[in-house]
């Protein structure tokens, strides 16, 4: 009788770590287009739109949130806005590399609608690239341009002035009182705009 060796079989490294869904993965690479790989920190949002090679991944256009400063952005680099600002930025260097339609890629974060990554693609999309979505789960515009964060610090000043020195002093040190916040993000959505002539 021939012996039977172990049935389990190990996953990849990265399947174990939670930093690679392989089955997705195949899928958005079997659309044959470039995706739009997006990616958030506590401190940061990165963007990348990658085309696959049988070689390995070819990034074609990049943006990261600490490149929003030569733009004159002094607001947070990782809450919404920002997300958006990046996404557009991003769009309008691959528009320019020649790419016209991405498939979004968020890794292995679980979709919820009106979230940062999905600031990305409306970024993204506004910048001119064609990607496959559902219009509900993009943020609304007033989320966008951080009308809720100057509201809540408007709230917290009145109420707390010490907790709202504490909550924004990034904010503050860098010049940007958080209730201008929206515009803010006008001024610097403007500047990239301006800057990619659209």
């Amino acid at each position: 009788m021939p012996k039977i060796g172990p049935r389990y079989r190990v996953q990849f490294r990265r399947k174990r770590e939670g930093k690679t869904d392989y089955r997705r993965r195949l899928r958005l690479l079997r659309s044959g287009v470039p995706r739009l790989v997006t990616r958030i920190s506590l401190k940061h949002t990165i963007t990348q739109v990658v085309r696959a090679t049988p070689v390995g991944d070819m990034t074609l256009a990049s943006a990261h949130s600490k490149q929003l400063g030569g733009f004159g952005w002094k607001g947070h680099t990782s809450n919404i806005p920002t997300a958006y600002l990046v996404g557009l930025l991003c769009g309008y260097r691959a528009v320019k590399a020649g790419v016209k339609e991405c498939a979004l890629d968020i890794g292995a974060h679980n979709p919820t609608r009106q979230a940062k990554v999905f600031a990305i693609l409306k970024g993204a999309l506004d910048a001119g690239l064609q990607i496959p979505h559902e219009a509900e789960v993009l943020p609304p515009e007033d989320r966008i341009k951080g009308t809720h964060i100057s509201r809540y610090a408007a709230e917290l000043k009145e109420k707390n002035a010490k907790g709202y020195q504490a909550r924004f002093s990034g904010y503050l040190a860098r010049g940007l009182p958080p209730e201008r916040i929206s515009e803010h993000f006008n001024e610097i959505r403007q500047a990239i705009i301006t800057k990619f002539g659209g």
